[in-house]
C-alpha cells in the first residue's frame, strides 16, 4: 500500500509539472494585462516601468522558471486587478464551489443509484423505461439551458426560489457556509439541480448496466436459490459488486463539478471559483487564471488517488499490484 501511494504521488508530481508548463504557455501567451492596468495616456516610460515591476520584461522561459520557483512556495503572484495573492482568491472561493459540488454529488448518488437499480431489476416495466428516458434527457440537456429554464419557471413565474447569489451564510471556523441557513439552502436549490442533472443520469446508466450484468451471474442465482430475501440479494450481492465503477466515475465527476462550475456559477451569480475564473479571463488577470488552473489539476490528481485507494476496500479481488 505504501509503495502504491508513493508511486501515485510521484506520478501526480510529474503530471503537475507537465501541466504547469502547458498552463503557463497557454495563459501567458494571450493578451497583455499591462494595457488594462495603465491609463490610456500613459507614457512609454510608465509602460516600461510597469512591465519591469511585473516581470514581463524577461524572456518567456525566464518568466516560467520564476513562476515555478514561486509556485513551489504556494505563491502564484498577486492579482493584477485587486492586488491580493492569486491563490488566496481561489481558496476563498472554494467553499462556495464545494457546497454546490458536494450537494450535487449527494443528489446524484441518492437519486441515481436507486433509480438505476429499479431500471436494472425490472427493465421491461414502464417505470424503468421512463427512468431511462429521463437519463437521456439529463445527458442531452445543456446546463445553461437547464439553468435558464429553472430560473424562468421556479424563480420568475412561480417565485418559489431565488435566482441568484449565495444568500445568508454562517461563519464556521472562518469559512462562510450557506447550507446551514434556510435562506442559503433556498439559494442552493436551483444551481444544485443544474449541477446534479448530468451526474445523476450517469449514475442511473452505470447502475443499470452493472445490475443487468450482475443479476445474470451464478452467485446471484445461487443466493436466491438459498432462499435469501430479495433485499439482501440486492444490497449485499448486487449493489456491492457494482460500486467500483460507480465510485470511479462519481469521483471523477466530483473533480469536474469543482473545477468546471463556470457556466452554472455565472448564470446563478454564485460566488465560487467558476465565476472567479470567468471574471479573470475577461480582465486578463493571469495570476488568478494560473492559480485556478493549477489548483484544479491538484484537485483532480488528489481525487484520483483517493479513488484508486478506495478500490481495494470496496472489492477485495482488486489488489494494489493490479493498479500499478
Amino acid at each position: 500500500m505504501t509503495f502504491f501511494i508513493l508511486r501515485r504521488l510521484f506520478q501526480s508530481v510529474v503530471l503537475l509539472a507537465v501541466v504547469s508548463l502547458l498552463v503557463f504557455l497557454a495563459v501567458f501567451a494571450i493578451g497583455n494585462p499591462v494595457d488594462i492596468l495603465i491609463n490610456f495616456d500613459a507614457t512609454p516610460e510608465e509602460i516600461t516601468r510597469i512591465k519591469r515591476q511585473m516581470g514581463f520584461h524577461l524572456p518567456l522561459w525566464q518568466q516560467y522558471f520564476v513562476f515555478i520557483g514561486s509556485a513551489l512556495q504556494g505563491d502564484f503572484g498577486n492579482s493584477f486587478i485587486n492586488g491580493a495573492p492569486a491563490l488566496k482568491l481561489v481558496v476563498e472561493r472554494l467553499p462556495a464551489t464545494l457546497e454546490l459540488a458536494i450537494a450535487a454529488l449527494l443528489v446524484s448518488v441518492v437519486a441515481g443509484i436507486p433509480l438505476g437499480l429499479v431500471a436494472g431489476l425490472r427493465p421491461r416495466k414502464p417505470s424503468s423505461q421512463a427512468i431511462m428516458a429521463g437519463s437521456i434527457l439529463g445527458f442531452s440537456s445543456p446546463s445553461f439551458w437547464v439553468a435558464l429554464v429553472l430560473i424562468l419557471v421556479f424563480g420568475v413565474q412561480l417565485g418559489w426560489l431565488p435566482t441568484g447569489g449565495r444568500g445568508e451564510t454562517v461563519d464556521v471556523l472562518g469559512v462562510q457556509l450557506s447550507f446551514l441557513t434556510a435562506d442559503g439552502l433556498a439559494h442552493m436549490v436551483l444551481p444544485t439541480i443544474t449541477f446534479a442533472l448530468y451526474p445523476t443520469a450517469l449514475a442511473i446508466r452505470l447502475t443499470r448496466a452493472g445490475t443487468r450484468e450482475i443479476v445474470l451471474l451464478d452467485f446471484v442465482r445461487f443466493a436466491r436459490a438459498k432462499g435469501l430475501s430479495e433485499k439482501r440479494v440486492i444490497f449485499v450481492h448486487v449493489l456491492k459488486n457494482i460500486l467500483v465503477p460507480i465510485v470511479t466515475v462519481m469521483g471523477v465527476q466530483l473533480g469536474i463539478l469543482i473545477s468546471y462550475a463556470v457556466v452554472t456559477e455565472t448564470i446563478f451569480a454564485w460566488p465560487g471559483m467558476g465565476k472567479l475564473i470567468i471574471d479573470s479571463i475577461y480582465l486578463v488577470d493571469r495570476p488568478v487564471m494560473v492559480a485556478f488552473l493549477m489548483f484544479a489539476v491538484f484537485i483532480f490528481t488528489l481525487i484520483n488517488l483517493i479513488v484508486d485507494i478506495t478500490y481495494s476496500f470496496l472489492d477485495p479481488r482488486i489488489r494494489i499490484s493490479e493498479l500499478r
